[in-house]
């Protein structure tokens, strides 16, 4: 208790971290508590930070950074329309088609459990069997409820993603171009006796920076690859399976395997028990295989390495505070806590030692 007490001193008359616990204190406050609200002006900072970067490089070869924002912000903009018009509707097409055969999917993968005590009497009984289907009818239901709502609720989404699909270049662009301008007005309305909190800004800054980038382009490489194998060995709505592919990858290790079931759920109804249901299970492990051991590696070799363990706990934490948002910034998160860890005034090297009582013989 008293190595807590002198703690507990020590850190209350050092104001730079009483300053850097207050900013942490009221940035989990605002997110916690404005997260939902502020979702477009996260979404225009991660897209800020992925392009900030091809900016930077711009202004090293000596052009104008409005120049370099300009140009910049208009790619951006024209990949956003080729999506939009690309994409998104052959990913719609294949997203109702594939509501429409989820009944005959249903169904197949029904007979193919019922038919499991038959070859494996010893693994499995008919009761276990029934008991499994009644659960997955049970959760069938539960997710058709769960599409109606969201049914229901859909005028409001689509009126809120044209507004999102306005809002979010309009703040990207702004973003990018007074940059400077923007993080002054923050130095302002900060403490002056802040340099704890600004060492922990600029590692996390730079750790932030280089997470989002390497994440974007390992979700659009992961998806490209992904399209094309399942393009070519001729799987079905491979467009939605890519992108769910690509998308799994915000979510390390959980999202790969979670994805699994679907590849496999429509692998199965389009083959049965296959050699090309094999090859495409195949596949999948391939390119995750060479994704975790080749491409995180070589994208995220400037981000602080963190332990699976502290990955997966900070997904389920953080994910658990802030939805989307929490898992897609786990790593950076996870970060700042070690950073922050890494700053803090050490409490060993500041508390006395205790010292050894004095001998009261003598020696020799």
């Amino acid at each position: 208790m008293d190595v807590v007490r002198q703690w507990f001193r020590r850190f209350a008359s050092d104001p730079q971290a009483v300053i850097l616990a207050l900013v942490l204190l009221v940035g989990f406050v605002v997110i916690l508590t404005m997260g939902r609200m502020l979702a477009p002006v996260l979404a225009a900072l991660v897209l800020s930070y992925l392009l900030e970067g091809i900016v930077t490089k711009m202004q090293q070869r000596g052009m104008p950074r409005f120049g370099a924002v300009s140009l910049v912000f208009t790619l951006f903009l024209v990949f956003l329309l080729f999506s939009l018009l690309g994409l998104f509707p052959r990913l719609s097409y294949q997203v109702t088609q594939l509501v429409h055969q989820l009944p005959n999917i249903i169904g197949t993968g029904q007979e193919a459990i019922m038919r499991l005590p038959e070859r494996y009497p010893d693994l499995i009984s008919q009761a276990q069997v029934q008991d499994l289907i009644y659960a997955i009818r049970a959760e069938l239901g539960r997710l058709g409820q769960s599409a109606v709502t969201l049914s229901m609720a859909s005028v409001v989404g689509v009126i809120t993603l044209l507004v999102y699909l306005i809002l979010v270049p309009v703040l990207v662009f702004f973003f990018l171009k007074d940059k400077t301008r923007i993080i002054d007005w923050f130095k302002v309305h900060l403490p002056r006796d802040r340099a704890l909190t600004a060492r922990v800004w600029r590692e996390v800054n730079a750790q932030i920076a280089n997470y989002v980038r390497g994440k974007i382009w390992e979700i659009m490489i992961v998806g490209t690859v992904s399209y094309i194998t399942f393009l070519v060995m001729g799987l079905q709505y491979s467009v939605l399976l890519a992108t769910l592919v690509g998308l799994s990858v915000v979510i390390p290790y959980i999202g790969a395997a979670a994805v699994t079931l679907p590849i496999a759920a429509i692998a199965f109804f389009q083959w049965g028990w296959s050699a090309d249901f094999g090859y495409i299970l195949f596949a999948y492990g391939v390119i995750q295989a060479l994704d975790g051991n080749v491409l995180v590696p070589l994208l995220f070799s400037e981000v602080v390495n963190l332990h699976p363990v502290a990955i997966i706990i900070a997904v389920l934490v953080f994910g658990g505070l802030w939805g989307f948002w929490g898992v897609f910034f786990a790593i950076p998160l996870a970060t700042l806590v070690q950073a922050v860890i890494r700053a803090w005034p050490d409490a060993r090297q500041q508390l006395p030692l205790p010292q050894a009582p004095l001998s009261s013989g003598h020696s020799g």
